[in-house]
């Protein structure tokens, strides 16, 4: 795999903070060609250094007040891939991890109310086949939201 530079690493931090800006700010910033940093982006798109880019959306201004963790125990570790599938169909989830620890897998999303995170919880997650159990944990306030720093 190629090696990313501190060019990379800069344009990488600039357009982190803000992927809407045009290529011919970043360029100026950078020192280079609009050109250069059009080559760059999409090297380390190819790279998957880059992997998405898009806009976030507020899920509260959605109607989804509740962030949530939910701790989801298997029954067997190796149903993961049976499970995840399932949890796939669920729209609210929007991430799933594979976890050590006491948990198979962390899911985090998001829900109207409590009385949507119950129907989430019981109604659909409880229900995969080779869930055991689970534990929810609410998020009352985010903090902290970054990408992982580019610089060395």
């Amino acid at each position: 795999m190629e090696k990313i530079d501190n060019l990379d690493r800069h344009i990488l931090e600039i357009i982190s903070r803000n992927a809407r800006i045009p290529f011919k700010d970043v360029a100026a910033e950078c020192g280079v060609s609009r050109a250069a940093i059009h080559q760059r982006v999409q090297r380390m798109i190819d790279m998957n250094v880059i992997t998405g880019s898009g806009y976030t959306v507020n899920p509260k201004v959605l109607g989804y007040r509740s962030c949530t963790y939910i701790g989801v125990k298997l029954e067997k570790g190796s149903l993961y891939k049976q499970v995840v599938p399932e949890l796939e169909k669920i729209p609210e989830i929007v991430e799933c991890h594979y976890t050590t620890g006491p948990y198979t897998m962390l899911v985090k999303l998001y829900a109207r109310d409590n009385e949507h995170l119950m129907e989430l919880v019981n109604g659909k997650i409880q229900e995969i086949d080779g869930v055991i159990a689970t534990e929810t944990l609410i998020s009352l306030d985010e903090s902290i939201k970054r990408e992982i720093p580019v610089k060395k």
